[in-house]
């Protein structure tokens, strides 16, 4: 059992936890408007592979973004800017989630197209460094995580709103070994916060027509944190009499997401942290999987653009990294073009990607040596933009 000096240990850790989060809590209400790209005399496009498949894949991605985007950088009004360094090695070796000269780089772009990143589980070879993901999404303030999920055949049109700087993520790596016998993990949560995601998720629905916003918590068990959530996402609703809002438990959302009836009703999303990453998994893999899709996360001032799969380690030891699928990342695209005023150009490859993964299917990606390889793909891809733009009457897309 825990000694009195171990107790006494574990609050001081504690104390330092609340301190850093209220300190954290005040800086959010500082912060201004969102950053206007259209008034930037050069958009900043970083492209940070990662590691594992994540260059492989983020390359495909970089190449077709840069091709849409030729004329604006043509004319000095897109600048593209490749950052390496984001590998697990490079971050081991100097013991940080994101060594010091990346994280410069990165903070000198708007927006970032980034390829997985290896996060150290019990068990691996690795020291436990916090996750890249975790880290850059804390420091660049993205506290939104928007994940969307189309099905149209069976009615499935799904936009989640995931909090992602705080809940069981925010301090995730800073529990407490109080002894052999006990450890401790904590969940935050806090006013700013939670407004800022359920007023973002509101926004989008009525811009969007969406009917419906459902919040998602486990505020019967978790009463605190979850508690507070469920009460703030309720009173921004009261802003938006327009749009229908309901209140589920994780739980049953899982289950509800699998009944053919009841899943049709469901539009908006909006939940902590730790609830959002696992459903949004599980949601993907209605549209084709977790290879297929992907993620925007937004903040004030910065955006990234990612693929909500891992790195793949597996993948590049067996030596199959080229045959990765780009899907994903080529989503996450969509999106980044969109977030930037691109919307032309977004549902231009939004569209190509639906004639080339669900219609036409040309090439198939498998992952192995019986499918097309990743860069093949990419070549599939931007010769079908390429169709599309001379308008050729033998594509079809809806």
């Amino acid at each position: 059992m825990p000694n009195e000096q171990s107790i006494q240990t574990a609050v001081k850790h504690f104390e330092n936890l609340i301190r850093a989060q209220q300190a954290r809590a005040e800086e959010i209400t500082r912060q201004g408007d969102f950053a206007n790209y259209q008034e930037l005399e050069k958009l900043v496009i970083g492209v940070c592979g990662g590691d594992g498949i994540g260059p492989i894949i983020t390359k495909e991605s970089a190449r077709v973004l840069e091709f849409l985007l030729r004329d604006k950088a043509a004319a000095g009004k897109v600048e593209f800017r490749h950052i390496d360094g984001l590998t697990i090695e490079n971050r081991v070796a100097v013991n940080q989630p994101i060594p010091d000269d990346v994280m410069e780089q990165l903070k000198a772009c708007h927006v970032i197209l980034k390829g997985p990143t290896t996060t150290p589980q019990a068990g691996d070879p690795w020291p436990n460094i916090e996750s890249a993901n975790v880290a850059m999404r804390k420091a660049l303030d993205l506290f939104a995580n928007v994940r969307p999920v189309k099905v149209p055949k069976d009615g499935i049109d799904w936009t989640f709103f995931r909090e992602n700087t705080e809940g069981a993520y925010a301090v995730g790596s800073q529990g407490v070994h109080v002894s052999n016998e006990l450890a401790m993990d904590f969940v935050v949560a806090t006013t700013e916060g939670t407004e800022r995601i359920a007023r973002l998720a509101y926004e989008y629905a009525r811009r969007n027509g969406k009917t419906r916003v459902s919040i998602i918590t486990k505020a019967n068990v978790i009463k605190t944190t979850d508690g507070k959530f469920l009460a703030i996402c309720k009173k921004i609703a009261k802003d938006y009499p327009e749009i229908t809002t309901d209140e589920w438990y994780i739980d049953i959302t899982t289950a509800k997401l699998i009944d053919e009836k009841r899943r049709r009703d469901f539009r908006v999303f909006v939940l902590p942290n730790l609830y959002g990453d696992i459903i949004t998994d599980e949601a993907a893999e209605f549209q084709g999987g977790v290879g297929t899709a992907g993620s925007a996360n937004i903040g004030k001032r910065y955006a990234m653009f990612e693929a909500i799969h891992g790195s793949a380690p597996r993948m590049i030891r067996e030596g199959r990294g080229q045959y990765a699928d780009p899907c994903s990342m080529l989503r996450a695209t969509v999106m980044l073009l969109s977030h930037i005023g691109e919307q032309g150009k977004a549902d231009l490859l939004e569209k190509a990607l639906d004639i080339c993964m669900f219609q036409e299917k040309k090439v198939i990606i498998t992952g192995r040596g019986n499918g097309c390889t990743c860069a093949e793909f990419g070549d599939y891809v931007m010769e079908t933009i390429t169709a599309l733009m001379h308008g050729a009457p033998n594509v079809r897309y809806e």
